[in-house]
């Protein structure tokens, strides 16, 4: 059958088939813009990529130039620094071979891996010594082949020895003497690495200039010796026949001369005493010059320790009128711990030196504690006075030797210039300062800084207490600071002070109120302490009156006439006055009405105080016995030491004075003689010797002596050495 095709038809086909494109077309395109959309993103990846690779690429083409750069650097400073480490390692090889001293270094397994010429010179002899050898055989080398001073060691007990130092684990130095004249010091070192470095210092000129110290030193010491025995000597020699000569013009000047003669003698004895003080002066600085400055501390009584010292020079202060006054802190210990002989010695020159350089006025010597530390109590000693000071020019050199106050050409005053000098070295040798401060034309202060261990268990075992009963005391005196300190003291006992510089104002303040105590100064300018004594005798016949006294001899008329109750010498001890004053019941023994504490048991009274004096010199013996004449004593005369021992066992002195160098049997050995007889254990035996060397007088204080006076003699000293050793009982100047 068959259909026939219309253009409707045909027309409806192509419609349909256009269609059918259409939608195909529609489908193609939009694949076609998917297609072209991934494409498109595809590319913008791409391209992003691409950048990125190219920014990575030119960061690693920088980093490239960079690091072209730096590896040439590192390989400049590679080659810098091997050159260095070349020049340090050639400066090195060098250093160590120009070494003087031997150098070496051993591995850990003790092989020499590097050597200095120096140190193979030591083995020049023994061609095995090169690198790689090992320690052990180096040491084998020096003890077995002589090579090395063994002492007394065997050569295999110093090889052990010399190992055995090398394994410890702090290698000590230790000195090898070769016997070829080398001599060195081995110091060996263990490095961090195992290895062993040492070093062989030579010694050897060291031990011979060492050699020439010892002989140099040895001569020196010698020539010191000699020089302090020519000196002793010498000092003996000149002291001996001084002795003579000052004490007999001493004497001379105590007996009845017209002016002109009085003059000559106050020369002599005077020129003589200059010469004694030049002659302690060179003493004292060549035994300081030569470092034989020794400190010998002991327990002391300070306030009486200055006091001695003053006592011994107030005589020179009488002849001059100066007042000599003593400030000692009343809440100051007593009892100190020092060397007493080079305080005394610095007090002396200090005090001393103020009293010559003062023609009126007054020397103050205070003692004051400045506070406490954990070795005892600072203490300031000060001498003030009235002289005629030192300008500020001379302030700056007057503790340096030699140097003097005044000018040379205008000079006044006598003296070597070591005073001063020698003050300052012992006042540095005690741990203590010293200084000055003075005004010319108006006088100086001189002060040492002391720091003294206080004695704790005896503090105050001499502490006397005034009797309460006594409530007033009249104190006339013309010396203001002497008198202040005086009242001062007593207030502080609660004791009402009243003060007069005259007979008149004295009756007024009697008048007034009636004094318990009334203490009177020797020395008035108004008028003589007799013409006071009578006007007191008038009003208060029974007060007791303490006369204070620049000559102490000529008061005892008046105590043994009863017009006084006691004398004190000036300055005066705080304990004595307390005692002449009253003191109460059981602090003050019977010898009160003296002034003097007394410290020995009382025995039976006889008429005179047996003496016995050993000298060999006749001129000595006559000096001796005319300073004591006047006194109530029975003197006995030895020539040596044997008779001075025969005579003590007929006549048991109660005093001994010994000289110390006699013929026959010295002093030394007569004072131990006599220490072993019956009775001679206790008796007080004193030296007078013209010994004046510290080492000499320890030598005679050691074998029992109980004081020791240097020639030449002085009477004061001599009659306080008596007083002071005496038996109680006695009354040596009593008619």
């Amino acid at each position: 059958m068959s259909f026939q095709r219309t253009f409707s038809d045909d027309l409806a086909r192509e419609r349909r088939a256009r269609l059918r494109a259409e939608r195909l077309y529609e489908q193609v395109r939009r694949e076609l813009l998917a297609a072209n959309e991934r494409l498109k993103a595809h590319a913008f990846s791409l391209s992003h990529q691409i950048i990125a690779q190219r920014e990575e690429l030119s960061a690693v083409r920088s980093l490239a130039e960079a690091l072209k750069g730096q590896n040439s650097k590192v390989s400049e400073d590679l080659h810098t620094a091997h050159s260095h480490v070349k020049l340090a390692n050639t400066r090195l090889r060098e250093a160590v071979e120009s070494l003087i001293d031997g150098f070496a270094v051993f591995d850990a397994n003790q092989v020499l891996i590097l050597v200095n010429p120096a140190y193979l010179r030591l083995f020049e002899d023994f061609p095995e010594m090169r690198l790689g050898i090992r320690y052990k055989r180096m040491i084998e080398i020096c003890a077995h082949e002589g090579l090395v001073k063994l002492d007394d060691q065997s050569p295999d007990d110093w090889v052990s020895m010399m190992m055995s130092r090398w394994a410890a684990e702090v290698i000590e130095p230790v000195e090898l003497h070769f016997n070829h004249g080398f001599s060195v010091r081995l110091i060996d070192r263990r490095a961090e690495n195992g290895d062993f470095v040492s070093l062989a210092n030579d010694i050897t000129k060291m031990l011979e200039y060492q050699a020439e110290l010892i002989d140099a030193q040895k001569r020196a010491e010698a020539a010191a010796e000699a020089k302090s025995a020519f000196l002793a000597n010498m000092s003996h020699e000149i002291r001996t026949p001084m002795n003579g000569m000052v004490g007999m013009a001493q004497l001379l000047v105590e007996t009845d001369l017209d002016d002109e003669q009085r003059n000559y003698a106050e020369t002599i004895s005077k020129s003589g005493e200059s010469l004694v003080t030049i002659i302690n002066d060179i003493l004292d600085f060549s035994n300081m010059d030569a470092g034989r400055l020794e400190l010998r501390p002991e327990v002391i009584d300070l306030e009486k320790t200055i006091h001695d010292v003053m006592i011994m020079l107030a005589p020179a202060a009488r002849d001059k009128r100066v007042e000599l006054i003593l400030d000692y802190d009343m809440f100051l210990v007593d009892r100190v711990k020092t060397d007493r002989g080079r305080l005394r010695q610095v007090l002396t020159n200090l005090v001393g030196n103020a009293i010559k350089f003062t023609d009126t006025g007054y020397v103050l010597v205070r003692a004051i504690g400045v506070g406490h530390t954990a070795h005892g109590q600072m203490i300031n000693l000060t001498v003030e006075d009235t002289g005629i000071g030192i300008s500020k020019t001379n302030q700056d050199h007057i503790f340096t030797e030699f140097s003097q106050v005044e000018e040379m050409a205008n000079r006044r005053f006598e003296g070597t210039g070591l005073g001063l000098a020698i003050t300052r070295q012992i006042v540095a040798a005690m741990g203590g300062q010293i200084w000055v401060e003075s005004e010319e034309g108006i006088g100086s202060c001189f002060g040492i800084s002391l720091e003294l261990p206080s004695d704790g268990e005896n503090a105050g075992q001499d502490m006397v207490k005034l009797d309460p009963s006594i409530k007033s005391v009249l104190i006339i005196s013309d010396h203001l600071i002497s008198r202040e300190i005086i009242a001062r003291r007593l207030q502080a006992a609660g004791v009402t002070t009243t003060t007069a510089t005259q007979i008149d104002a004295s009756m007024r303040q009697i008048a007034k109120s009636r004094p318990d105590r009334v203490l009177l100064d020797q020395d008035l300018s108004a008028a003589p302490a007799e013409t006071v004594l009578s006007g007191l005798a008038e009003h208060v016949p029974d007060t007791p009156v303490v006369m204070l006294c620049s000559d102490l001899l000529a008061a005892q008329a008046l105590r043994r006439a009863k017009r006084i109750h006691a004398a004190l010498p000036k300055p005066m001890l705080w304990r004595d006055l307390v005692c002449a004053l009253g003191a109460s019941a059981g602090d003050c023994a019977p010898c009160a009405e003296a002034g003097i504490p007394a410290h020995r048991p009382p025995e039976p009274q006889r008429e005179e105080l047996r003496v016995l004096y050993a000298e060999d010199n006749r001129t000595n013996q006559l000096v001796f016995s005319k300073m004591l004449k006047g006194l109530k004593l029975d003197l006995t005369l030895a020539e040596n030491g044997r008779q001075a021992v025969a005579r003590f066992k007929e006549l048991q002195p109660d005093v001994i004075f010994m000289d110390i160098s006699m013929p026959e049997m010295d002093g030394r050995e007569a004072t131990q003689a006599i220490r072993a007889l019956p009775g001679g254990a206790h008796v007080p035996i004193i030296a007078c010797t013209a010994h004046a060397l510290r080492d000499e007088i320890d030598r005679i204080m050691a074998v029992g002596i109980n004081a020791v006076l240097t020639k030449p003699l002085n009477k004061t000293e001599l009659i306080k050495a008596l007083q002071d050793h005496a038996p109680s009982g006695f009354d040596l100047t009593g008619p």
